[in-house]
């Protein structure tokens, strides 16, 4: 879905997202059935609809400034790293117990550097800058699955990102976080935030010994410096009769 998202952004042709990935949550926010045959019988009957896409910018593998589009989520910091673990075939083998057991043994061992984020924040002309260890940047409501509403406010045609900053270190309370999440009893309060931005961009610290870094759309890309903002209505995307329906597209 995310290479075919690369080809397809500013053109005309749709993107029809049929569910055959691990946690399919671009499917389930579209309220897709799991079965590819069923979401794809569907999709025959679906309409166009013009969406905004999330932009980031970054430094590849040899330093080089590149830029790709996301449509579920970007993150930089454990969930990055967490992406350049995976294996594609593990993946497919595995599923979601991979992604339990890769979870936590970076909780374990990961250290949870800090680094810049400076947030361009909705109705605000002044920049706002933060210490962090984990900035996700979420464009859809609803993940399905375990995750559920994760960002509240998030929607794939806002022209804003509902980005999740953890301005922490701390293993408890990533730890507390992610229980409250898996039982749908998560809040956001400092120093774990959710904010309302047109744009983010991050950096490293100035003494910082570890590298930081980015992923889109659970594919790991490469490192800081990044910035992160949305692409207006720039993507075609099939969308079921019944979710539009009950959702303002």
């Amino acid at each position: 879905m995310h290479e075919a998202l690369q080809r397809l952004v500013g053109g005309t042709a749709a993107l029809g997202v049929v569910p055959m990935g691990t946690a399919n949550a671009l499917a389930a926010d579209l309220g897709l059935p799991a079965s590819p045959v069923k979401a794809a019988t569907m999709l025959l009957t679906a309409t166009p609809v013009r969406v905004s896409v999330g932009q980031v910018f970054y430094r590849d593998s040899e330093g080089n400034a590149r830029s790709r589009y996301f449509i579920v989520a970007a993150g930089v910091g454990a969930d990055a790293l967490f992406m350049s673990r995976l294996d594609p075939k593990s993946k497919q083998r595995f599923g979601y117990a991979l992604y339990v057991v890769e979870a936590f043994r970076l909780w374990v061992a990961y250290s949870y550097p800090m680094f810049r984020a400076r947030f361009q924040e909705s109705g605000n002309p002044t920049p706002r800058v933060e210490e962090v260890s984990q900035i996700l940047a979420v464009r859809i409501a609803n993940f399905g699955g375990v995750l559920g509403n994760l960002a509240p406010g998030a929607a794939i045609v806002s022209r804003n990102l509902q980005v999740i900053a953890l301005k922490t270190r701390s293993r408890l309370r990533y730890l507390r976080f992610i229980i409250a999440v898996l039982l749908r009893r998560h809040r956001y309060a400092s120093p774990i935030e959710l904010v309302d931005c047109e744009s983010v961009e991050c950096f490293g610290l100035e003494d910082a010994a570890e590298e930081l870094f980015v992923e889109a759309d659970g594919e790991w890309l490469g490192t800081l410096p990044v910035r992160m903002e949305v692409a207006p209505e720039i993507l075609t995307l099939l969308v079921p009769q019944k979710t539009l329906a009950r959702r303002e597209l």
